[in-house]
């Protein structure tokens, strides 16, 4: 059995959790918390719940620690902190920051031998996998990748902060249009406003000042700026009624050709449609949890990142198994 220990209980820790119970060859050791144990009730009820400062001294009770905090500020600290006890698995999902990332981390295991795992779901994750296999299989050709219809947590927590806004909820949807243009293998050029839009549903504080609240959404640099934006007031219930759940998705394409005059159109295409994001991230990551048990096992060190593991080492099922079965 491969013992699971998972820091922080948010969405993620708890999509690690009920992934576990369907990963026969794991077990979840403890789940660690900033916040006071007692106050913290988990599902498995039979599993402890400590303090994440006891963790330096469970180095030798947990095979894999899953890191289920934030990209902005928690991971950067964690990931490489904890890579010197345990092997580790991250969820990091700052594309730019992830070279320096990779390097602090990288750093930290090879120095207490232990596995990283950074930058593991599906984008960064499995999306970084199909851009990998679409670009080596068509050298030449273009990648396209496409989130949504799915909720951005971080562009939601972006409008919660906004003067006025008692709660919301943003979705990011692809531009039908855009889709079906890459998909008919015309290779256009997309701007960012020509991808996606954003769609926000806003409730208001009584008596906010309804306009002014828009203009922020629709002028915040960074997030929806560059976007068509459309943004909806309604009350709490519909917020609640329509908006409670946390889905995802999108694709990543890469349209190219062959052939020794290019006369040859080809189309990849790979989608994701989430009812859980947390959940569906939750699912990848403890497949990758056993990678690193098992790449640790045979001597390996440092960080890693999903271009990195053979699909052999995901599986639970053996090699025989998987050449009879899959293959």
């Amino acid at each position: 059995m491969i013992r699971i220990g998972i820091l922080g209980y948010g969405n993620l820790g708890k999509g690690v959790e009920s992934a576990i119970c369907q990963n026969p060859d794991m077990e979840l050791t403890a789940v660690f918390t900033r916040r006071n144990p007692e106050d913290l009730k988990i599902r498995m009820g039979n599993v402890p719940v400590l303090s994440d400062t006891c963790l330096p001294e469970m180095k030798d009770k947990i095979d894999v620690l899953i890191l289920c905090g934030g990209s902005a500020t928690d991971l950067p600290k964690q990931t490489p902190e904890y890579a010197k006890y345990f092997n580790v698995v991250d969820s990091f999902d700052t594309h730019a920051k992830i070279p320096q990332h990779f390097e602090a981390v990288d750093k930290a295991a090879k120095e207490n031998g232990t596995i990283a795992m950074i930058s593991v779901g599906w984008d960064p994750g499995m999306f970084s996998l199909n851009r990998l296999y679409g670009n080596v299989i068509l050298p030449e050709g273009k990648d396209y990748t496409f989130w949504g219809k799915g909720v951005s947590q971080g562009h939601s927590d972006a409008i919660r902060r906004i003067e006025g806004v008692k709660d919301a909820k943003q979705y990011t949807i692809p531009v039908e249009a855009a889709l079906e243009a890459v998909r008919s293998g015309s290779n256009p050029e997309l701007t960012t406003r020509e991808k996606h839009i954003r769609e926000c549903f806003v409730v208001a504080k009584e008596g906010a000042d309804l306009a002014k609240i828009e203009e922020t959404i629709k002028t915040m640099p960074n997030y929806f700026a560059d976007y068509d934006t459309i943004v909806h007031f309604i009350s709490e219930e519909e917020l609640s009624k329509n908006h409670s759940g946390i889905p995802h998705g999108g694709f990543v394409l890469r349209s190219g050709v062959t052939g020794m005059d290019k006369e040859h159109k080809h189309l990849i295409e790979y989608s994701l449609k989430l009812d859980s994001n947390p959940e569906f991230t939750a699912s990848v990551i403890v497949a990758y949890a056993r990678a690193a048990y098992r790449m640790n096992k045979e001597g390996m060190k440092g960080c890693k990142t999903v271009f990195d593991v053979p699909p052999a080492y995901l599986s639970p099922l053996s090699g025989e198994e998987l050449r009879k079965n899959l293959l």
